[in-house]
């Protein structure tokens, strides 16, 4: 049954990929999504059997490398944290499979987005199902070549293949962080399994090394090698620029890889390595540091975007940044309960805007939408129930996974847990204003669309909302059925057995009360501040542009952030490219190489050829001088 799981999606996969043309649109929508449906029940088995009968295992699907002391194979590894991520991909890959139907209906390429889908599929499952880090690496590579494939899947616009090479290129950044982590780990502990590696890290708790002429502890080295991977798959910043670019791809794709999946790989790298990072205390703190910066950073760029997509895919940034903090405070339990809630609501939100999307016929600047919620009353109640979600509305899934980050930072104690939560505090309020600065300009107030009559809009076909209405169950229910599993505190609960390790318990205190009312305060005090910015009265949030112009500017533009890497590695990058061909390709090898034995040969030819002239007696002279020539070498010798 563990290995149908991943066996399931590779076949549709094969099946689209291979012989879509044969087998048509409709059959290769209705067997990739069957399959992988397949998949996503069979996962659901496997959590019940985990969290019932404390299921394990490891099971050996093929040897893969045996040389020396590195011995590899092609394994599942079955434990509380592969078996929740197993529902997580497949459940939500199941779901965009199904939506992709309707959504892609009038593209002429149906097959080969569904193959690249399952594809995907098959690579996360093998990435969370890894026992050894160099299947894991397979998967991780896998997801990007998959995203790479499906963030340009419309290959014939220009901005679309940018994007899709942009990500590509901040990807293979982070991922030579995490490569390099990788070579440490076998270099210092001759294997990359798990568990042999897992068992030998207290043993070089005090071993330094020299890394760039710096003298750092191996396992500080280790852990932040690692994290840079983790920071580049799950867009924190200073590599996160390749996300929001990233929704050139279809709508489908930012449901699977951009809010639910691929960006979470990050997250679950530290949290499996977590009998790692625990012996480092300097790793912990800068995970904490970079996940509550780009908390803040992402929603306050949110609070100003108008493209409907880049608003989700922020606030996806920025919830990233939350489960980051997490798993910096120690609170792995809490950052994979983020991960799981969060999976259900921002699909449901990217599904969503892709409905509305495709009511508008395309349009995504929510400028051009409004009063719509009449005409779109399905989508419109499923965006609510998602944005209540996000925002932590209480006793919805949010709520419970967020507030939980919140506190377990509070109850850490320490200046970067304490700074962690005020930030969380503060970046829960925004999270709420952008949120419902969507809503309520994509679906109140007047109508503003241009290009087409409001009677023009429609509701999606049902093959699209029932995904929605699906997602949106996880998105009020699963905070509250799986909370006490998750993270409870009672000596019965064993659920994360030993698939995460605490060096320390967590705390089980309580925050003060005003604490834990902060939050929910805030997220209820922003839904009448937004309907009243964005609904009763439009002209003052553009005063509020114009008193903090350069503010505004600095957020609309994302920080500057693509103008300073323009500036530090772009251009530079070109100008020595440039001179590279235009110097050593052009002027030294092709000169001396093939253009200039081309160049020489071809004057040659044209010298020997004035020998040619046609008159007798040239020739003759020409015989007579040679016959000479030959006669005094003869003689000399």
């Amino acid at each position: 049954m563990e290995i149908s799981i991943i066996a399931l999606p590779l076949l549709a996969a094969i099946i689209s990929g291979g012989f879509g043309k044969f087998i048509g649109d409709r059959n290769s929508e209705i067997v990739t999504s069957f399959l992988v449906t397949i998949s996503a029940i069979l996962s659901c088995l496997v959590l019940y059997d985990v969290i019932f009968n404390q299921y394990q295992d490891n099971i050996v699907i093929a040897k893969w490398i045996s040389s020396g002391s590195l011995d590899v194979n092609w394994s599942m590894k079955i434990d509380s944290l592969s078996a929740v991520m197993l529902v997580v991909v497949t459940s939500v890959s199941s779901l965009v499979h199904i939506y992709s139907i309707g959504y892609m209906s009038h593209d002429p390429h149906k097959p080969r987005f569904m193959a690249y889908l399952s594809l995907f599929t098959f690579a996360m499952l093998m990435l969370v199902t890894s026992d050894n880090f160099i299947q894991l690496f397979f998967g991780w590579e896998g997801v990007g070549l998959c995203s790479y494939f499906l963030i340009g899947f419309w290959f014939k616009k220009d901005t679309a293949n940018a994007a899709a090479i942009k990500a590509f290129i901040v990807n293979r950044v982070g991922d030579f962080g995490f490569a390099l982590g990788i070579f440490l780990i076998f270099y210092l502990f001759g294997t990359v399994n798990y568990s042999e590696v897992f068992e030998q890290i207290p043993n070089i708790k005090d071993k330094n090394l020299m890394f760039l002429g710096i003298n750092i502890n191996a396992i500080d080295l280790i852990c932040i090698l690692l994290f840079v991977g983790a920071m580049g798959k799950s867009a924190q910043i200073f590599l996160h620029t390749w996300l929001p670019d990233a929704m050139e791809g279809p709508t489908p794709v930012s449901a699977l890889i951009h809010a639910a999946t691929m960006v979470t790989a990050g997250v679950f790298l530290v949290v499996r390595c977590s009998p790692i990072f625990e012996y480092s205390e300097l790793a912990l703190n800068i995970i904490t540091i970079v996940g509550m910066s780009t908390a803040f950073f992402a929603a306050t760029i949110a609070l100003v975007q108008t493209d409907i997509k880049k608003i989700i895919a922020y606030s996806t940034c920025s919830q990233l940044g939350y489960m980051f903090f997490a798993a910096g405070v120690g609170a792995y339990n809490v950052a994979m309960f983020h991960l799981f809630t969060h999976a259900f609501f921002k699909a449901l939100l990217f599904l969503g805007s892709g409905s509305v999307i495709h009511a508008f016929k395309d349009e995504q600047n929510i400028n051009n939408m409004g009063g719509v919620w009449k005409k779109l009353p399905y989508t419109y109640t499923l965006m609510i129930i998602g944005t209540l979600a996000l925002t932590g509305f209480p006793f919805l899934s949010g709520f419970y996974s967020k507030d939980a980050i919140i506190e377990f930072a509070y109850l850490r104690g320490n200046t970067t847990g304490l700074y962690a939560a005020g930030i969380g505090i503060f970046t829960a309020f925004l999270t709420s204003v952008y949120s419902w600065r969507l809503i309520f300009k994509t679906f109140h107030g007047g109508y503003n669309n241009k290009d087409m009559k409001i009677e023009e809009t429609h509701e999606s076909p049902m093959v699209m909302l029932i995904p929605l209405v699906l997602l949106s169950i996880g998105a009020i229910f699963a905070g509250y059925i799986f909370k006490d599993l998750f993270i409870g505190h009672s000596v019965e609960n064993n659920f994360w057995q030993d698939s995460i390790f605490f060096l320390e318990p967590l705390s089980t205190e309580h925050p003060p009360s005003w604490f834990l009312v902060l939050t929910p305060a805030l997220v209820l005090l922003s839904i009448p501040v937004a309907y009243y910015l964005f609904v009763k009265n439009k002209d003052l949030p553009k005063k509020i542009v114009e008193v903090n112009k350069p503010l505004y500017e600095f957020l609309l533009n994302k920080w500057y952030f693509d103008e300073l890497y323009e500036k530090i590695f772009i251009n530079p990058s070109k100008r020595l490219g440039l001179f590279l061909w235009k110097f050593f390709d052009v002027k030294l090898i092709d000169g001396f190489g093939p253009d200039g034995i081309a160049s020489f040969i071809k004057k040659c030819s044209l010298k020997a050829n004035k020998f040619q002239s046609g008159f007798i007696y040239q020739y003759a002279f020409v015989m007579l001088i040679g016959f000479s020539a030959l006669l005094t070498f003869l003689i000399v010798k």
